[in-house]
Parts: structure tokens; C-alpha cells; sequence
């Protein structure tokens, strides 16, 4: 803003009548005219600071050589209180002395001054004061005021940081197997009567019954799948897997109780590498590793069997005790459990908690109604089960409250600090207020929420471009730092919904867009849902045109 200010006395006519008889020193209370430039034109919060630039052309004559000058800038509040800014001084060409020289034939000079964020600031007013000297006598200037309001959008922004609480893996429905198998005799595909009556068999049928009587279970499928341990050739071993499916199939009524249903799956493996290479993993042969080297080096099957049977002390051994347990068929059977719904959970919880799990602890405390019944749920979660997801959760509550202190203690106990601990860890040095370990925290986590997190502390650093690039998934705080950065239309479109504080987001793009029907329609909007924040709208200076 460029204001060309006459100073003028109590009386102009009387100012100028007597200015003859003044002394050329007295006269700079009555310069004919100054130029003052302030920028921004109307003052704005940018960070923490409220940045002023301002620019001051004295015109030709305007200085006496030998006296000096003095300017304050002051914001002054519609209360009456004042925040002082620094004081610059000038001096005459003749004055010897280290300020900065005006020249009696005029010069512009330039300041810089940052004023800090106080209540009342919106609704302020900057003047600058000054006091010229001659021979140690002090001259009065009047007042000059150069700049009203300050603009607060940037206090819009919400500080509280982004973060999400860590899911349980609770399921719905979970899916098990019921199985028994039936083993075969060396190169036979015979379903002996006492395999029928194996404890493996008894277990299925048992677990079949189970499933009959149990509401909650379904059967979904039943599988055959039969194996030739990797002996004697693939092609043979193909074969008789084969020939063991279909004796399995034919045992399927035996062992289950039923008649083979029309959706059984029957397959035939042949050489059971994979069950083979389990064994050996399990087992405690002495050349183990060198076996499984053998597995991982070639794929053929014959070049396997080949070089397996070279190691003839270790091949006796697993002739013995390894590809016994590889001749069999499996009789196998899916089922699906409808596990308990969020309103049995809850009812679980409040009768019997011991029952539920892990996961049935962190589901019911997602649904929980109160933050304090939440606590009393991660909690036992905690307890029970040294719950790291329930530790993060707990701090997440607490930061909800604006507790960092407590967050901070809850995550300093988790064991695997991944990317949402150190996102949370972030947002806790932001509520403290320490932005610049907030975002080198935001830095390591390096997820989607610590980069908006990063956004948030550019925006409230005042950084606002950079800022606008960090929130660009959208939300209030990316319409704010769009709005700030000059980004209209972006700022526009990241504002979705239609609550209060949206519609006051929107008056502000139409205000800056000189659009008064906008800024009347939204704000209309606004004192209906949030009369509170319709209260702020009428010492906005975003608004000042508009009132």
C-alpha cells in the first residue's frame, strides 16, 4: 500500500504561516509530503511472525544536515494496548554519528520489522511514530498509521498432526481345515483296514463331528490328494500316485462317514519333493544341509534322486525314516467360522473378557463408545498379550487429548519402531510445540501421514508453497496453505465437505477473489451451524471490504 501523507500541524494555515519563522529543523513535522510503501498491504500472520517491509521516501529538503530522526513502528490494538517494534534511527549529512544518512535532497529507506503474534493483533493498526533532534532538542511528528488488521487464516489450520490407530486383524469369518490321512506300503496302493482306524482317521472323524454339531462351522470343500515318496522314478511315481487317489477316494465314505459329495477334489501330486524337503528341514540328519543344497541346486527330479542316493549313509536313513511318512493320501476337508459379531464382542467383553483373544480385544476396543472404556480395553490387551498395536493405540488416545507426554511414554515402550511409531513420535514434538524435531521425525517415517504431517509444519513455519506441494492428498489444511501460497483454485477444490469451517474457507476464496455474493452466501452458511466462528468473521481482515 502506497499512502501519500500530507503531515501537517494542528492548523495547516497556521503551521504554514508560521513556518517562516521556525527553524529548518522544526519544519520536518512539516514536510510537504512523504511516501510510504507497506508491504504486504495488509498485514498478515506468516509463521509465527507477522513480517512488515516498509519503505519511507523523504523528500527533497525534508532533512535538516545536522539533525536526526527516530521512527517506531507500533502496532496498536482496538483495546488500547500496543506492541512496540524496534527503533531506526536516520541522521543529516552533517551529524557524525553511525546511523544512516538522509541527504537533504531526499532518499528512500527501507526496513524490515517482525512483529509477534498477540490476541487482539487481528484487529490492530500500524503507525509509525517519530522524533527528530536539533542540538539535543526534541522535535514531535505526528503519527503516521500505514497499515490495519492483520490477517489470522493461517491460525485456521489445525496443528494436532495426522495419525491413525493400528488395526486389529480381527476376521469375520475364518477359515480352517479338519484333515486325516491314510499312509501306504512300498510301492503299493492298497488302503489297509488298520490305516481306517489310524489315530489320524479318529481325529478327523472327530473334528467332523464337531463341525456337524457347531452353528458357527460350514463345510466349504473336501480335497484327495495323494503322494509317491521320490523314489523309483518320476514316471512310475506318477503312476501310483495316481492309482492311491483313487483308492483314497473310494476309502472316502470309510473315513468320513459319507458318500463322496459331487464337488470332491481329487489330486494326484506324484514325487512329494515339497513333503520331502519339510522333512529334512525338520529332521536331525547329519547331512541335512548339504541335501537341501542339493534341492535348491536342481530342479530335475532324477539329478535330485541321483544325487541323494550317492550319499549312501545318509540315503539309508532317509529310505528308513523319511519316505515312509511321504507314502500317503490326505483326506482333507475346509470349513468356515463365523466368528463372533461386534455386538457379541462387546457383550463377550463386558461377561467373560478372558475369552476373547488378542484380535477380539483391539476389534471391541475400536468400537468402544468412550475414550476411557478404549483404555481399560487396550489395557488388558497390553497385559495379556504384551500388545504393541494396543500400546500404540493407547498413545493415540492420548494424543486425541492433546497429551504428549503420556503418548511419548506409551511409544518409548513399543519394541518395533516403524514408520507410524516414528509419524506418532512427530506428532509429539509437534504438540510440545517443537516443530523442528517434529519434522525430523516426520523425515525418517517417511509414510503418507508424516508427509502431510511434513506439510502441516511447512504451513505453520509459513513455508506455504512448500506446503501446498506436501498436502496435495486434499483437507482443510491443504486448502489454507493453497489459499496462502495464492492457489485459489487448488484451494477450492481440496474443500469437500459442507460443516462450518469449510464454508468460512470458502468465504475467504471468494473474498480474495472479490467475489461479494460469495463471501455473503458462505457465511451465511457458516452463522447458521457455527455462530461461534460467524463471531470471528467480523474482525477478519480477510473481510474488511465486505462489511
Amino acid at each position: 500500500m502506497k499512502n501519500i501523507l500530507k503531515l501537517l500541524g494542528l492548523c495547516a494555515l497556521v503551521a504554514v504561516a508560521a513556518s517562516c519563522s521556525r527553524s529548518r529543523a522544526e519544519q520536518m513535522k512539516l514536510a510537504e509530503r512523504l511516501s510510504i510503501e507497506c508491504d504486504p498491504e495488509v498485514l498478515a500472520l506468516v509463521g509465527d511472525k507477522i513480517p512488515v517491509n516498509l519503505a519511507v521516501t523523504y523528500p527533497d529538503g525534508y532533512f535538516h544536515p545536522k539533525a536526526t530522526l527516530e521512527v517506531t513502528p507500533v502496532l496498536v490494538y482496538a483495546d488500547g494496548n500496543e506492541q512496540v517494534g524496534p527503533t531506526f534511527t536516520y541522521q543529516g549529512e552533517k551529524v557524525l554519528d553511525n546511523y544512516r544518512v538522509v541527504p537533504t535532497s531526499g532518499a528512500t529507506v527501507s526496513q524490515h520489522v517482525d512483529f509477534a503474534y498477540e490476541e487482539g493483533v487481528e484487529k490492530s493498526y500500524l503507525e509509525l511514530r517519530s522524533v527528530a533532534y536539533y542540538k539535543g532538542l526534541p522535535i514531535s511528528i505526528p503519527s503516521i498509521k500505514v497499515a490495519d488488521g492483520t490477517i489470522l487464516t493461517q491460525m485456521l489450520a489445525s496443528p494436532h498432526g495426522t495419525y491413525s490407530y493400528k488395526q486389529d486383524a480381527y476376521q469375520a469369518v475364518l477359515h480352517e481345515q479338519a484333515e486325516g490321512q491314510v499312509m501306504y506300503d512300498y510301492n503299493s496302493s492298497v488302503v489297509k483296514n488298520n490305516e481306517l482306524c489310524s489315530a489320524s482317521v479318529k481325529e478327523l472323524q472327530a473334528a467332523l463331528e464337531a463341525i456337524a454339531a457347531d452353528p458357527r462351522r460350514s463345510v466349504t470343500g473336501n480335497h484327495v490328494v495323494a503322494y509317491a515318496s521320490p523314489e523309483g522314478g518320476q514316471a512310475y511315481n506318477a503312476k501310483l500316485s495316481d492309482q492311491r487317489a483313487a483308492s483314497a477316494q473310494k476309502a472316502w465314505k470309510q473315513v468320513t462317514g459319507e458318500s463322496a459329495p459331487t464337488d470332491l477334489e481329487i489330486r494326484s501330486v506324484g514325487q512329494d519333493w515339497e513333503g520331502f524337503k519339510e522333512a529334512i528341514e525338520k529332521s536331525n540328519l547329519s547331512d541335512k544341509d548339504l541335501i537341501l543344497r542339493v534341492l535348491s541346486m536342481y530342479s530335475d527330479p532324477a539329478v535330485r534322486e541321483r544325487e541323494i542316493r550317492n550319499m549312501s549313509q545318509v540315503y539309508t536313513e532317509i529310505n528308513k525314516n523319511v519316505f515312509p511318512e511321504l507314502r500317503r493320501a490326505r483326506f482333507i476337508t475346509d470349513v468356515d467360522f463365523q466368528n463372533y459379531t461386534d455386538e457379541e464382542l462387546v457383550e463377550l467383553s463386558n461377561r467373560a473378557i478372558e475369552a476373547l483373544d488378542e484380535e477380539g480385544l483391539l476389534r471391541v476396543a475400536s468400537i468402544a463408545e468412550t475414550p476411557a472404556r478404549k483404555t481399560q480395553l487396550y489395557e488388558q490387551a497390553v497385559r495379556r498379550f504384551d500388545s504393541d498395536r494396543a500400546r500404540f493405540n493407547l498413545a493415540a488416545l492420548a494424543l486425541d487429548d492433546e497429551r504428549p507426554d503420556a503418548a511419548a511414554r506409551r511409544l518409548s515402550q513399543i519394541k518395533e519402531q516403524d514408520g507410524d511409531v516414528l509419524n506418532a513420535l512427530g506428532v509429539v514434538e509437534l504438540q510440545r510445540g517443537d516443530r523442528q524435531a517434529a519434522a525430523n521425525y516426520f523425515r525418517r517415517a517417511n509414510t503418507p501421514e508424516a508427509k502431510a504431517n511434513l506439510g502441516l509444519v511447512d504451513l505453520l513455519d509459513g513455508k506455504y508453497d512448500s506446503a501446498a506441494r506436501q498436502l496435495k492428498d486434499g483437507g482443510m489444511n491443504a486448502a489454507i496453505a493453497n489459499i496462502l501460497a495464492g492457489n485459489l483454485d487448488a484451494a477450492e477444490a481440496a474443500v469437500t465437505c459442507k460443516c462450518a469451517k469449510a464454508e468460512y474457507i470458502r468465504a475467504i476464496i471468494a473474498a480474495r477473489r472479490g467475489n461479494a455474493t460469495g463471501v455473503r452466501t458462505h457465511l451465511e452458511a457458516v452463522a447458521k451451524q457455527d455462530p461461534k466462528l460467524y463471531e470471528r468473521s467480523r474482525t477478519d481482515a480477510e473481510f474488511a471490504l465486505y462489511r
